[in-house]
């Protein structure tokens, strides 16, 4: 009997060769240079910042050399599959506008690209056509190891101080004659299929990386299992492999923590006489947490995970921008230059990346935010405001959509000017500092009055009875309005011209601030506000009386 017995005893319904894939698959009519890219990630968990980083370069890459940027659904490990994740990531792509430009969605019936399936679980054939073909060349072979087995050989290494896996003497069935193999599988023995390493350990290989440049490795000698017994779905290794190769895929942007696995996937793909991918292993992410700086986790910090960022309601530009921020070092100087560019055209360089990590900074995000929002019209600034409430604070959307000529003017203070209020971060902060502008919010919470230097009740009383019925008129443009602030401050005592009380503080009760404070403090609850005649503008006579008498 001979390894073609074998194969065809394991695959007996695989027919095609791996040329008839390279016929299905055939050469990407790009332009020079294109680059092709790939976001595979397991639905193994909801997608977090250390999967949207590489996504961003991945799309980045693809977009900058009018490449393609395909999305693939690496489902092999069902066990730990979970569900809803893969139309998570979907909708994480689609928010921030990372759009594959080929894809495969089960759960909407939707795919786009000729070179699918993009589900793994779905290219089961393609996978036991290339492991076929190991067996038939007698470089892959059926192993008959149980678990309790392999956990006694991984106990011995380790007691031993051994490398842990299956190579030299603990391949049991490496040299198995066929006939045996075969008496095996025909008494239904369980096995998995390994790749019969052709690798020494003591010999080294150079491997380039774009990040950390040249790099040595030892040889892999271990015999990686490439197929699961339980499923015939190949493991993560050989599907890489497979998958990369026939989608063309030209760079391979991964995290730090699969350096250790470029030994192995130097050897599948020299198996095979297949061209590598270029690899990008990217730094991973810290955060800095006190005076340490750390690993973000997905279990201690919110921040780790995307929902966060949509939940927060920061706008897609200042995620994108902040994670760009730490992908490469040159990247603010960049946007600097460039402040009206998309991200796409900052021409991204694997060199100009951290090795030893990339701190991400969530004050920066927020800056970066704030900056963004200021510049943004009331227009826009209602419908994210608005579109943000009617997902996660229904009861603000309601109100918005009621009072929007309001919410327009709430939204325009100190807007459009030369340099705009920078007030709100992220979405879901709009309500917290505006909540005194509406009737349905200020009639419902109970209110902390933030008076500063002015306390005594009888005073407070007396500087706003004053200026409502001596002084208030809501057609005054904002001039006469101070004008007549400044007379109001005159005649209680106060002192109008603030070099003047600087000079000579003891001779007055306080100064035009102290006047103003009090009435904003009376119409809004807070001491600190954005421009107060605007808001006496929006609020009108009414309003600010109903608020000064109850007060009072």
């Amino acid at each position: 009997m001979t390894n073609k017995d074998l194969a065809d005893l394991i695959f007996p319904n695989i027919t095609k060769t791996i040329e008839d894939y390279e016929r299905e698959y055939p050469q990407r009519n790009l332009p020079e240079n294109a680059k092709v890219t790939r976001f595979a990630p397991s639905p193994t968990g909801f997608m977090h910042i250390g999967h949207f980083m590489p996504a961003l370069i991945d799309y980045v890459l693809a977009k900058q050399s009018k490449g393609v940027f395909y999305l693939r659904n690496e489902d092999t490990d069902k066990s730990r599959e979970v569900e809803g994740a893969v139309e998570y990531i979907r909708n994480v792509l689609s928010h921030y506008h990372l759009n594959p430009d080929e894809y495969e969605y089960r759960d909407i019936n939707e795919s786009k690209g000729e070179y699918g399936p993009y589900i793994q679980s779905e290219r089961k054939e393609i996978y036991q056509t290339f492991i076929k073909h190991l067996i038939m060349e007698g470089k892959a072979y059926p192993c008959f190891l149980t678990q309790e087995e392999m956990d006694s050989i991984r106990e011995s290494q380790a007691r031993d101080k051994r490398r842990i896996g299956i190579y030299g003497r603990y391949a049991k069935y490496r040299n198995l004659k066929v006939e045996e193999a075969i008496e095996k599988i025909k008494n239904n023995e369980k096995y998995t299929i390994r790749l019969k390493s052709s690798g020494n350990f003591n010999h080294k290989f150079k491997f380039n990386d774009l990040v950390n440049g040249e790099m040595e490795f030892p040889e892999n000698d271990i015999d990686i299992p490439i197929m699961k017994s339980s499923n015939g779905l190949p493991t993560y290794h050989f599907a890489h492999l497979v998958d990369d190769y026939l989608m063309h895929t030209t760079h391979v942007v991964r995290g730090q923590e699969w350096v250790s696995s470029i030994p192995i996937h130097y050897e599948l793909f020299k198996t095979f006489g297949f061209k590598m991918p270029k690899y990008i292993h990217i730094p991973l992410i810290l955060k800095k947490d006190g005076e340490k700086v750390r690993k973000i986790s997905k279990r201690y910090d919110p921040e780790a995970k995307m929902s966060y960022y949509e939940e927060k309601g920061y706008p897609t530009y200042a995620v994108i921008e902040a994670v760009m921020t730490i992908i490469n070092s040159n990247y603010e100087a960049w946007r600097e230059g460039h402040p009206n560019s998309s991200f796409t055209e900052f021409e991204f360089s694997p060199k100009k990346m951290s090795s030893s990590g990339a701190l991400f900074d969530l004050d920066k995000l927020d800056n970066i935010s704030k900056n963004y929002i200021s510049h943004l019209t009331k227009e826009e600034v209602y419908k994210e405001v608005l579109n943000w409430s009617k997902k996660y604070d229904i009861e603000f959307f309601n109100i918005l959509e009621k009072n929007q000529d309001d919410s327009l003017a709430i939204f325009n203070i100190e807007r459009e000017q030369k340099k705009p209020r920078k007030d709100f971060a992220c979405f879901s902060e709009v309500k917290s500092q505006t909540w005194y502008m509406f009737d349905e919010l200020w009639d419902k919470y109970d209110k902390n009055y933030e008076f500063q230097n002015v306390q005594d009740k009888e005073e407070i009383k007396n500087i706003l009875t004053t200026y409502f019925n001596e002084y208030y008129c809501d057609t005054d443009d904002k001039d006469t309005w101070f004008d007549k602030i400044k007379e109001l401050t005159d005649k209680l005592g106060y002192c109008s011209n603030m070099k003047e009380y600087k000079q000579n503080p003891d001779k007055y009760k306080g100064n035009v601030t102290d006047i103003t404070t009090v009435i904003r403090v009376a119409v809004t609850s807070k001491s600190q506000t954005p421009d107060l005649y605007e808001i006496l503008k929006i609020l009108k006579k009414d309003r600010i009386e109903s608020r000064i008498r109850k007060f009072i």
